[in-house]
């Protein structure tokens, strides 16, 4: 069964090329052959029949095999641009086209390197309670702070404040900002000059139990409602919208 499929894919792909040899489109070899028009573009696409079969049955050779521990090596090097890393094999001598390299079975191992966190997960970790990330997330935040001492203080300053305001503890909030501006981290200083312009709207937010969420959320919907209605209706129609959003039946 597998020789069959592998032979008529071979067949078509020579069939594809013959007539886009003669000059014809993709619809009229389509009509021609009786493939569709997706069928005739993949096989056109692809410089070899033997690009449409690698990773389709097991036991199979790839064209790719010889290339795959130097694309491995790439790999774990930490370069993870299929485009590149086709053309580098290309160089080398690979035959094929691009699509097999994208493909996950271009790479000799079963869990690929992972993706580097990014600007926001190291954020989340260094402001996370470090109860509640795993060992892995863990160990990634030790090595990023590890390579980048400037980091690693500015996170030791970063920590103690996020606590302090999911504690709300305004008390804390003078000696954490002394603390800071004794030390040198350009990055929070800043911050810290920016709570000292409207200190007290801070030190209320950390202790009184009133919230401007609610207004926030308020205003969050008249602007969609707003963004909803433009070009649509007259304001008449716009306040009844934004009345009835306040009594909660919109």
């Amino acid at each position: 069964m597998q020789s069959a499929r592998a032979d008529r894919v071979r067949e078509q792909h020579a069939a594809v090329h013959a007539l886009l040899d003669e000059g014809l489109g993709l619809r009229p070899i389509a009509r021609r052959l009786g493939l569709a028009r997706n069928t005739v573009r993949r096989l056109t696409n692809a410089a070899t029949a033997d690009e449409l079969l690698v990773g389709r049955w097991p036991g199979r050779t790839s064209i790719l095999d010889p290339y795959k521990s130097y694309l491995h090596q790439r790999w774990t090097e930490g370069c993870t641009v299929a485009r590149r890393l086709f053309e580098e094999v290309r160089e080398r001598g690979y035959p094929g086209g691009e699509s097999v390299v994208r493909r996950r079975e271009a790479f000799p191992h079963d869990d690929p390197p992972r993706k580097a966190p990014s600007v926001r997960d190291v954020t989340s970790w260094i402001t996370r309670r470090p109860d509640r990330f795993d060992d892995d997330q863990a160990q990634q935040l030790k090595q990023i702070l590890t390579r980048c001492p400037a980091l690693d203080r500015t996170a030791e300053h970063v920590r103690p404040i996020a606590e302090l305001m999911n504690d709300r503890r305004c008390r804390e909030l003078g000696q954490w900002i002394e603390r800071v501006q004794a030390d040198d981290v350009p990055a929070l200083h800043g911050f810290v000059t920016g709570l000292g312009q409207d200190l007290d709207a801070v030190v209320a937010g950390l202790s009184l139990r009133y919230s401007s969420g609610a207004v926030e959320g308020h205003n969050n919907k008249i602007k969609m409602l707003k963004r909803q209605m433009f070009g649509r209706a007259n304001f008449d129609l716009l306040r009844k919208r934004v009345l009835l959003a306040a009594r909660g039946r919109s």
